[in-house]
């Protein structure tokens, strides 16, 4: 099946690829060691072959040299039957001679022989090989030329030449190139299997540890042992005991996180069920006038209210760490999703006299654009403005605010209250989940800043928390007599616009 366009070719098996990495220069290297082998022979068988043709040269140049009879003509340095039948005694090759003159004229031999034809020095009786051609045949040539006796000087030489075919060297040559390339046929077969077994053996670690793997239960995550991996491996098996170790971390914590979320809907659903038997026993009794009735619907009201909320902070909880949620970031104005915030929980603050509202930028100031996950940063400001109104007392102040920090090129989040506070000692344990402060008076699911301290992680934000600077009294005492309050900061990466805009002071 080909692959999707874009997508990364499939990994086929590392055994097959290492194997294919050693034998291809194995098998790319085999036909030019017959090739130099070749070259090679040829050296070889010609080296003897030569010697013996310059040996019959040179003894026909010393018999020409020492030619001295006084007649003229080509018969002078003509060799005697019995010498050319022995030249020419070769029942697998057939030999060649010449023999010029002074003036290069054709004194005995044979005419078909070509004469050199380098301008290589003349030095008398140095001997020379070269590669020629006798009609239709490849010849060896052995020459030299001569001084004969009473001549000096390089200008009269003559030229005696012996050539013989190539048979015996070709089948000299093939008789090496067989001795040695026949061997290398057995050789090759067997050098292939052995690296197959010893490739078997040196990946027989990992089939070890695939088989250690396999054999645990789904539920063990204790770390693999890396005393008993190849030097190779143990960079990847450290790899995995990390991702087992960050594994059984978040498994502890869902199954904490579980335990704490059923024994947290216990009491609102144990709430219910008393509440409604109550009343139940009650109406049977007929004793249930319609004062108590109500008080218990109130009840009943408030507990599944509280059910309610619990499930959705869980649901909130869950959207918050699901990573893949996440992900699906998009550029958006964080200043409309808090003034829409504010908007939505206006009747609450009113319905509690408190004053919420927010004081920051417009909403299409592109400087405080970010980067983020629209319905979780929403989940975010309503979790903080939600617990800000949870904790303030009737006749107080709630604030949200987002303005740019030009320096730290970051877009500021705070939403502060004048309620109680958070203790410096409690600052970091309220955003652990079902954790709420004690002596509080206030009914909370407990979930509302673990949501936010999740949420600020997936956004690479960074969050502090701290007393409220509102304006104090000149006695230094809080407005109406409200306590020190909470503020919490997030600061958000700005999402930089393609053009820098002009600098703007933040709107009140």
């Amino acid at each position: 099946m080909p692959n999707k366009e874009g997508a990364s070719p499939q990994q086929g098996s590392l055994f097959g690829e290492i194997l294919d990495w050693m034998l291809a220069p194995l098998l790319l290297i085999w036909p030019i060691s017959v090739a130099l082998t070749w070259l090679v022979a040829q050296g070889i068988a010609s080296r003897p072959y030569d010697r013996e043709l310059g040996e019959m040269a040179r003894s026909l140049g010393l018999q020409v040299a020492a030619e001295s009879a006084p007649s003229k003509g080509r018969d002078r340095y003509a060799l005697a039957p019995e010498a050319a039948a022995l030249l020419r005694a070769d029942a697998s090759d057939t030999v060649f001679y010449q023999v010029l003159g002074l003036r290069g004229e054709l004194l005995s031999g044979d005419a078909t022989l070509p004469v050199p034809t380098e301008d290589a020095p003349v030095v008398p009786w140095e001997l020379h090989f070269r590669d020629d051609e006798v009609g239709p045949d490849a010849v060896r040539v052995a020459y030299l030329w001569i001084a004969p006796e009473g001549q000096a000087g390089s200008s009269k030489t003559m030229l005696v030449q012996v050539a013989e075919t190539l048979g015996k060297r070709a089948r000299l040559t093939n008789e090496i190139i067989k001795g040695v390339i026949l061997p290398q046929f057995v050789i090759l077969p067997l050098a292939v299997l052995l690296v197959w077994l010893a490739l078997a053996r040196g990946i027989s670690p990992l089939n070890e540890l695939q088989r250690r793997i396999r054999s645990r239960e789904a539920s063990d995550l204790s770390p693999i042992d890396e005393q008993r991996v190849p030097d190779e491996v143990a960079p990847l098996v450290q790899a995995i005991n990390d991702l087992l170790a960050r594994l059984d971390s978040s498994m502890s914590r869902q199954k904490h996180f579980l335990a704490d979320a059923a024994h947290q809907l216990k009491t609102p659903l144990a709430g219910l069920r008393t509440q409604a038997e109550l009343i139940q026993r009650e109406i049977d009794a007929g004793r249930a006038s319609p004062d108590e009735m109500k008080r218990s619907l109130a009840q009943i009201a408030r507990a599944s209210e509280r059910a309610a909320h619990m499930v959705n902070q869980l649901l909130s909880m869950a959207r918050a760490e699901d990573a893949e949620q996440a992900m699906k970031r998009e550029p958006l104005s964080l200043a409309e999703i808090a003034i829409d915030t504010v908007r939505d929980f206006v009747p609450r603050a009113l319905e509690r006299r408190i004053d919420l509202g927010y004081d920051g930028v417009v909403p299409d100031d592109s400087r405080l654009r970010v980067n983020g996950q629209p319905v979780l940063l929403g989940e975010l400001i309503r979790n903080l403005v939600d617990n800000a109104l949870l904790y303030t007392p009737a006749g107080g102040l709630v604030t949200v605010r987002v303005v740019e920090d030009p320096f730290g090129q970051v877009v500021v989040l705070q939403v502060e209250d004048t309620g109680p506070g958070i203790a410096p000692a409690e600052r970091e344990k309220v955003f652990q989940p079902f954790y709420r402060s004690l002596g509080s008076g206030v009914e909370g699911s407990g979930l509302g800043l673990a949501i936010v301290q999740e949420i600020v992680q997936q956004h690479e934000a960074e969050l502090t928390l701290d007393d409220t600077r509102l304006r104090r009294a000149a006695g230094g005492e809080s407005p109406d007599g409200q306590g020190p309050g909470a503020r919490f900061t997030i600061r958000f990466p700005a999402k930089l616009p393609a053009e820098p805009a002009a600098m703007s002071s933040p709107a009140s």
